[in-house]
């Protein structure tokens, strides 16, 4: 019992820490009224790797990184839309990808387009994308070799990811999610993109069960 009780303080834990790293803005309805397909792009990725690393490979190493945390996205709204459990329709990111290189767009120049370029080239009505602090190669896993200790205290610190939706026609900002990566947040970018989305998909602003919640009240 005392177990179960321990538990269930620690969802309760996670599930407040979750909720306080997230913005949602408070136009939101207002600004998405109209959307139906959003484009997941590669995150930016910056590496601080222990291990030295020439300038080359830690650029190489960064955009993998990236590119896993795209893919990872695309596989959970993937299983979740299976399930009916959003309103809008996820750009394949093969096309997301494809369309961006036809145009010009590289992982290197990524961040110098506006959310409103990037969306009238997609031709979609928002942009998933974010930013991504480590010092591991997440996509390769997590060490292993961590005590008991430093899994409840969460000292094991790799690193930061933050997840952002904004509207394509005004560029603003729509609603964002930041957490830090730890032992305890997942074992690869898969599992760490499950696990943080999980916290937060009462509150992703696209979930049909959040949007009934919101008519209701």
């Amino acid at each position: 019992m005392k177990k179960i009780i321990f538990l269930i303080a620690l969802l309760s834990v996670a599930f407040a820490m979750a909720q306080k790293n997230i913005y949602e803005n408070r136009k939101f309805d207002e600004l998405s009224e109209n959307h139906k397909v959003l484009a997941i792009v590669p995150f930016i990725a910056n590496l601080d790797l222990k291990r030295d690393v020439n300038q080359a490979e830690l650029k190489n190493l960064a955009q993998k990184e990236g590119y896993a945390v795209q893919n990872a996205l695309e596989t959970y709204f993937s299983k979740r839309k299976k399930r009916k459990k959003f309103n809008v329709e996820f750009q394949n990111i093969e096309d997301t990808n494809a369309i961006l290189s036809q145009n010009g767009i590289t992982y290197d120049n990524l961040d110098i387009y506006t959310t409103n370029q990037l969306s009238k080239i997609l031709n979609v009505d928002g942009i998933i994308s974010g930013n991504l602090s480590l010092n591991i190669l997440l996509s390769k896993g997590v060490p292993t070799d961590f005590s008991l200790f430093d899994y409840f205290s969460g000292d094991a610190n790799y690193g930061r990811i933050g997840v952002k939706v904004s509207d394509g026609t005004s560029g603003k900002l729509l609603w964002k999610y930041e957490k830090a990566i730890t032992k305890k947040t997942g074992k690869n970018t898969t599992e760490l993109i499950d696990r943080m989305m999980k916290l937060a998909s009462r509150k992703f602003p696209y979930d049909k069960e959040k949007k009934q919640r919101k008519n209701k009240n």
